[in-house]
């Protein structure tokens, strides 16, 4: 009954402070543009008309305030406790801080400089952004301005810090790969450089109104549908991963002595939490308190729901017991697939996303690793990688004009062509990983060295990275 009170105070307090600093909503933001394309159908001229500045909607404001809280809440405490529960005692606090010094460092880069990377207008013919909003520039806080392009109705500001969210958690994935191994230092100069040369671009590509792969550009040859970043998140990410845990080696130890998770209800808590949290991660890339919104947040469920019992069945069924980290596991990996297509598919399209990603996300986490050999800590790759690329993939073959109609432009629907231009625009992403990672590791081992050294590995990172070990404080 105090939950109810609190949840319902919480809320009614969030909702009074949206509706009274922006009373000014109701009111059409008049914005003076250039002539804009309207987008339409890949591989189809676009018309030309006077770009109309949308109203800003309040209630859309308030459903995107919401979104970009749950998008953060995965990060820490969602990712910070799902990985901290995975690895050994003396690693939790290291991955703990690896999760908030990301809120801040990726947060201040996305302000600085990634936002305008990511998002202002095309540099290098779709690859890139400009350098128009470095610092936010331009960015308008209670008007529209680089969202009137889009055809939002919430302003530049919140579209910003909404996208920053993706920012913060996409490298935050990464680390899972080289837990217990990575030093410090070398994490935050590797995460800013990835974030800001890898991230950025890819970001811009799918999601930019003029990028390279944009399903809503007109010009676009090879228009891919990601609504809320298999590609841009999750494949890179993964890909990212297991070229970490390649290039830094195996754990000491690694197949030699026992190192199961140290506790697994964080991990319980931590995967929930992503669950809950991925309704705003993917129903909020609707980018707005619509139909589209509404379609996502089903998908996004019944893919959760049908990869948690699919990983736990097939444990049931090889090991005679289904366990809880299966379960946890079946959960994000269903998540993952999902996300590139949850605006685009219908729940039914949605369970069968989550019962392939239990499947080959289970298949990626012990045979292919089993045999291969690579030490990926935390599966960052199986789950991630893996996950992200059946669902770009996938979302090529599910996506329905019905309810492509409601979300991000007009869209085809799933066939032939728009499996191709999947394929064209995860290749590219995942080539631009590769070469981008192995670069920016072989920097950075250069500058600071990548891998902690044997004595402080056996330590743990928690007293040799940050002189800490649960309440203990070490000067």
């Amino acid at each position: 009954m105090k939950t109810q009170v609190i949840v319902r105070w919480f809320l009614a307090s969030m909702l009074l402070l949206v509706t009274s600093g922006v009373s000014f909503s109701q009111e059409a933001a008049a914005v003076s543009q250039p002539e804009t394309p309207l987008a339409g159908p890949v591989g189809q001229p676009a018309a030309t008309a006077p770009a109309i500045a949308p109203d800003i909607n309040s209630g859309d404001i308030a459903w995107m305030l919401v979104s970009s809280a749950l998008v953060l809440m995965m990060t820490a405490p969602g990712l910070a406790l799902f990985y901290g529960g995975l690895v050994r005692k003396k690693n939790i606090l290291g991955v703990m801080m690896q999760c908030i010094i990301l809120m801040g460092l990726m947060s201040t880069l996305w302000v600085v400089v990634g936002y305008s990377l990511a998002f202002d207008t095309s540099i290098a013919g779709g690859f890139v952004g400009g350098f128009n909003r470095v610092m936010l520039n331009g960015v308008k806080i209670s008007g529209l301005g680089l969202t009137d392009i889009h055809k939002l109705t919430i302003p530049d500001l919140l579209f910003m810090v909404y996208q920053m969210m993706f920012f913060i958690i996409t490298p935050g994935l990464i680390c899972g790969a080289f837990a217990e191994r990575m030093k410090f230092s070398a994490m935050v100069l590797f995460c800013a450089l990835w974030g800001l040369l890898i991230y950025c671009p890819v970001a811009h590509w799918v999601w930019a109104a003029d990028g390279m792969f944009n399903h809503a550009n007109a010009v676009a040859k090879f228009g891919a549908l990601d609504f809320a970043g298999g590609t841009v998140v999750h494949l890179i990410s993964g890909v990212s991963a297991l070229l970490c845990a390649i290039m830094l080696g195996k754990r000491l130890g690694f197949r030699q002595e026992p190192m199961p998770p140290h506790n697994l209800t964080y991990t319980f808590i931590g995967a929930t939490m992503l669950w809950v949290g991925w309704f705003g991660f993917n129903a909020g890339s609707a980018l707005a308190a619509n139909a589209a919104a509404v379609s996502a947040f089903v998908a996004t469920h019944m893919a959760a729901a049908t990869g948690t019992l699919t990983w736990a069945g097939i444990e049931w069924f090889k090991r005679g017991k289904p366990s809880i980290l299966g379960a946890c596991s079946g959960c994000v990996a269903g998540l993952v697939c999902v996300t590139p297509a949850a605006g685009f598919v219908t729940p039914a399209s949605g369970m069968i996303l989550g019962v392939a990603a239990g499947i080959v996300c289970y298949f990626a986490c012990t045979t292919i690793k089993s045999k291969f050999g690579y030490d990926d800590t935390l599966d960052a790759f199986g789950v991630h990688g893996v996950g992200g690329l059946a669902g770009a993939l996938l979302t090529g073959v599910f996506s329905s004009v019905e309810i492509a109609g409601k979300g991000k432009g007009g869209l085809i629907e799933g066939n032939s062509q728009q499996l191709v231009n999947q394929v064209v625009a995860a290749g590219t992403a995942l080539a631009l990983a590769v070469v981008g990672t192995f670069i920016i590791l072989k920097v950075v081992d250069a500058l600071v060295g990548l891998r902690a050294s044997q004595e402080d590995e056996i330590q743990g990172l928690d007293l040799s990275q940050h002189g800490e070990e649960g309440y203990i404080i070490s000067y």
